[in-house]
């Protein structure tokens, strides 16, 4: 089903851009909880645009500072393609990833449709790395140094310039969690920034703050949703096992679902995922797909209300 109504939903499993493989299993993953069915039978029009080409996680000897770039700006390209589909049939889009690279397509797709569109990244990191600042060369936390096209970054993935600083706002960042590099861009830059404790003391005035954090006039906004915000202790969900850091997964859909709240979201990526981290049973990523699934039901509502004021 299309139109102004739906959800369409594209599965990115790829790893290409981890630190070792899970994230691949993702989508599929989310999918077995019954994710879509609960959005439909929550009165969601769900249009299930498939899964783009799966990429599961390799050592790159070849290339150790970026490591597997061509399967990484592949996956972004497909991702990319899928979410420009959705977004031209009036459908807001729901990407699950996948390793955080993936959010880069969502980006180019909405960016191609509205260059003033605006982007707040619900994320424990900046993802401001280049191969040069981090020695691991995994590409999933450098993935907002390439949409800035900052110093550094990889042509072949920064090819054209997605975003200005004023039009990105972080969501969730934790100084003690960054390399001196990011601290450095994010200072320089002027980037919006709502912290992480932020959160913790109340995710919806935390979400209202970052969404003010963005460019005047902006019409139409992605949201990145970055599992590694969740304390890995309260909820091994993760590809990032951080313990005592980030917040309770409650506080993180709260603040999740009110970013959804404002009519403007067009798309929304959900990254990070590792459900081979999580409870034997699935039960975790069951828990998280539940949280995710009532976000959802919001998102919709309030693109039916923004469609009914214009």
């Amino acid at each position: 089903m299309t139109g102004n109504a739906a959800i369409g939903i594209v599965g990115a499993p790829s790893s290409a851009g981890a630190y070792a493989p899970g994230q691949e299993q993702a989508p599929q993953a989310l999918r077995r909880t019954g994710l879509l069915t609960y959005l439909a039978d929550h009165g969601v029009a769900v249009h299930d645009r498939g899964d783009t080409p799966s990429w599961r996680w390799a050592p790159d000897r070849a290339s150790p500072r970026a490591q597997n770039v061509e399967a990484v700006t592949q996956t972004i390209d497909a991702v990319a393609r899928a979410v420009e589909a959705g977004l031209r049939d009036g459908e807001r889009v729901l990407v699950l990833g996948g390793d955080c690279t993936v959010g880069i397509g969502t980006m180019r797709a909405l960016a191609a449709l509205d260059p003033d569109c605006g982007l707040v990244y619900l994320d424990l990191h900046a993802d401001m790395n280049t191969p040069a600042s981090v020695v691991d060369g995994a590409i999933d936390w450098m993935g907002v140094a390439h949409m800035l096209q900052l110093e550094g970054t990889l042509p072949a993935i920064a090819a054209q310039a997605l975003l200005r600083p004023c039009q990105v706002s972080l969501l969730g960042f934790d100084a003690s969690q960054a390399t001196p590099w990011e601290k450095e861009q994010v200072a320089r830059l002027a980037i919006a920034l709502t912290p992480v404790d932020a959160i913790a003391a109340d995710p919806r005035r935390a979400a209202d703050d970052a969404l003010a954090g963005l460019a005047k006039g902006c019409k139409r906004i992605a949201v990145h949703f970055d599992v590694d915000i969740v304390d890995f202790v309260d909820a091994p969900l993760s590809e990032n096992a951080g313990r005592n850091v980030g917040v309770p997964l409650a506080k993180a859909l709260i603040a999740l679902e009110s970013l959804l709240a404002d009519g403007r979201v067009a798309a929304l990526t959900v990254a990070e995922v590792n459900p081979l981290h999580g409870a034997a049973d699935g039960s975790t990523v069951r828990a998280f797909a539940d949280g995710l699934g009532a976000a959802v039901v919001g998102w919709q509502a309030a693109g039916m209300l923004r469609k009914d004021a214009a």
